[in-house]
């Protein structure tokens, strides 16, 4: 058995906890707010996942010092604008010299950085052997209830991804390595912006065919940009490319599809935002990779007009108007 400090306490934080908790192991759950974990230590019950209970050896706390004293190795699953302010303050506390496996999907915005990369500045390494990521098509709602679940876990290190399948892996919850760390961890983090689009073209009664056709695009808008960030293409066509793509873009329980249908639907963003009442992670990252498209002249298409609806106020209706009018070129895979 391993003391887990786990860093986040929402839906993701909660299921993920919970499956540790089922594995054996003293989890203790860190979330900034008092309340918050008063109320989670009480009822064992995350409000937002009414039908399960966290295992009794998966506690809750806002003192970061009581999860990491003694901690094995950390677990995180905070916001993507959240996690250099939550690392600056574990470093804070002395040298990181226990796993840490990242489970949040983004793109830092200004810098870049896949999430990886952002913890390594922060040691002050290019690479931490440290490091290790778990991706993939997995809802929250559906892992904590023990549904059928396949994702992939990644790192720098062969040793810490076995540790990562050790620890989280049960009867339904299937573990694939897979090496590309960069990879593995961009594809979670742009599937959100394609979902957002999935979800404004259901909203706005597009049909099915051009979901389909945003989400190949979007697949092909993936692929492009990856490159930038040295990741294999072809990781894109696996669990934490296509596979995480599929379920975001296609499940209502998906916020980030949710937010963009609700958006169609006539909710400002910052309306569909507070309607869903979570982080929508596409709505952080789309920033980074427009930005990271124009960076390297690499066109973003979907991108861009997701961030327009977002940011800007162009009318959904007429952002997609603007991805027809598109020149055709030869479909290039």
């Amino acid at each position: 058995m391993k003391k887990i400090a786990y860093l986040g306490a929402g839906t993701w934080g909660f299921s993920l906890s919970s499956v540790l908790g089922r594995n054996g192991h003293r989890v203790v759950v860190w979330t900034r707010d008092p309340a918050t974990a008063a109320a989670l230590q009480a009822t064992r019950v995350h409000p937002k996942l009414p039908d399960s209970k966290a295992p009794d050896n998966v506690t809750f706390t806002s003192s970061l010092d009581e999860a990491l004293n003694g901690a094995d190795l950390i677990v995180e699953s905070v916001t993507t604008s959240g996690i250099r302010p939550v690392f600056q303050q574990v470093l804070q506390r002395g040298e990181i010299r226990i796993p840490v496996i990242l489970t949040s999907k983004g793109i830092e915005q200004g810098t870049g950085k896949l999430l990886p990369e952002l913890i390594a500045e922060l040691i002050g390494v290019e690479e931490s052997p440290l490091l290790g990521c778990l991706s993939g098509p997995s809802l929250a709602d559906e892992v904590i209830l023990n549904m059928p679940t396949s994702i992939v876990c990644t790192a720098y290190e062969p040793s810490i991804m076995k540790l990562i399948h050790k620890l989280f892996s049960t009867p339904t919850f299937r573990i694939y390595p897979n090496a590309d760390l960069q990879g593995v961890c961009f594809g979670g983090a742009m599937k959100n912006i394609i979902a957002i689009a999935c979800g404004i073209a259901d909203g706005l009664g597009c049909g099915d065919n051009a979901k389909a056709a945003l989400m190949t695009r979007g697949l092909h808008e993936m692929r492009k940009l990856c490159l930038v960030k040295q990741c294999k293409p072809e990781t894109l066509n696996g669990l934490s490319g296509m596979g995480d793509l599929c379920v975001t873009c296609l499940s209502t329980h998906s916020r980030n599809y949710r937010y963009g249908r609700l958006i169609a639907e006539g909710f400002s963003p910052e309306g569909a935002r507070q309607k869903i009442g979570m982080a929508i992670e596409g709505v952080y990252s789309c920033v980074s990779a427009r930005q990271l498209g124009r960076k390297f002249n690499v066109p973003v298409p979907i991108t861009d007009a997701t961030f327009s609806i977002i940011y800007e106020g162009l009318h959904p209706k007429e952002a997609v108007q603007a991805l027809l009018q598109r020149s055709i070129k030869e479909e290039h895979l």
